[in-house]
């Protein structure tokens, strides 16, 4: 299991057109990928799920991979979330 954490620095937060890009993405992997803030956790792969999050600026996201192809999964995932949100 790989995981990191981010800080939302866009300033509306995970929105709709990153969060489905990211969403279509994560489909592709063989990993599960879950993103969490506080007590909330949702399937990357579900955009309705990550959108109900509401995830604003400055929140703190958690972000989990696991699976076989984790460690290339978790370094472009990294990179997604700072070229993104």
């Amino acid at each position: 299991m790989k995981s990191f954490e981010y800080v939302i620095t866009d300033p509306v937060g995970i929105h709709a057109r990153p969060a489905g890009v990211m969403a279509k993405e994560v489909k592709t992997y063989k990993s599960i990928v879950t993103i969490s803030k506080g007590e909330k956790s949702a399937d990357a792969r579900k955009l309705m799920a990550l959108m109900g999050m509401g995830i604003k600026k400055d929140d703190t996201v958690t972000v989990t991979i696991e699976g076989e192809d984790e460690e290339e999964v978790a370094v472009k995932l990294e990179q997604f979330f700072k070229d993104n949100f």
